[in-house]
């Protein structure tokens, strides 16, 4: 994202745990900006109704611009950036993402998702975003948690998806030995 000298006058800080990034000027927050099935959306800080703003590579820019322009306006009060720290869901994880319709179409393409991190052994840790919105999930293996993308841990075809999970977790070869689905099958 954006560097801390910046000419656009504001900077894009750390994702948190559902990547969103706060659009910082001097420090102090303007409000978070996100990605969602393909656009770029922008919550100013004060507010809880995200915004589209952009789309494509260039969408988080535009997204920023547009806080960084109502902050100018008068209409953004800028605040610390008070990220909450992810409190954990306490075992009880909802099945969709509150940003996702309530629909049979996706409570059974979640349930499906769920099904599979199940058995490449991946927790989530939020509800089903859909295939191409981060997930916020935890490696079985080692413990690690972060974002995946469900359409990257499903697979192609009939076939495993990649054993490479993340950085620092363990190789290959160990991954098809500890994970049953990957019996029979040599997918890199």
């Amino acid at each position: 994202m954006t560097n801390d000298d910046s000419p656009h006058g504001y900077r894009i800080g750390r994702a948190d745990h559902e990547c969103r990034y706060p659009v910082l000027v001097d420090e102090q927050q303007i409000g978070r900006i996100f990605r969602w099935h393909g656009g770029w959306l922008a919550i100013p800080a004060g507010t809880s109704e995200p915004i589209r703003r952009g789309d494509g590579r260039d969408g988080s820019d535009a997204a920023a611009r547009y806080l960084l322009e109502e902050y100018r306006a008068g209409r953004i009060t800028p605040q610390a950036d008070t990220r909450k720290p992810d409190q954990g869901t306490g075992g009880r994880v909802p099945l969709l993402h509150p940003r996702m319709r309530d629909t049979d179409r996706n409570q059974n393409t979640a349930r499906k998702a769920v099904a599979g991190l199940t058995a490449y052994q991946w927790e989530p840790r939020g509800g089903y975003p859909g295939a191409d919105n981060p997930w916020a999930v935890r490696c079985q293996l080692c413990g690690w948690e972060g974002n995946r993308y469900w359409s990257h841990l499903r697979g192609r075809n009939g076939n495993p998806p990649s054993p490479y999970r993340h950085p620092g977790c363990i190789d290959a070869d160990k991954v098809r030995a500890v994970i049953p689905a990957y019996a029979n099958t040599s997918n890199d």
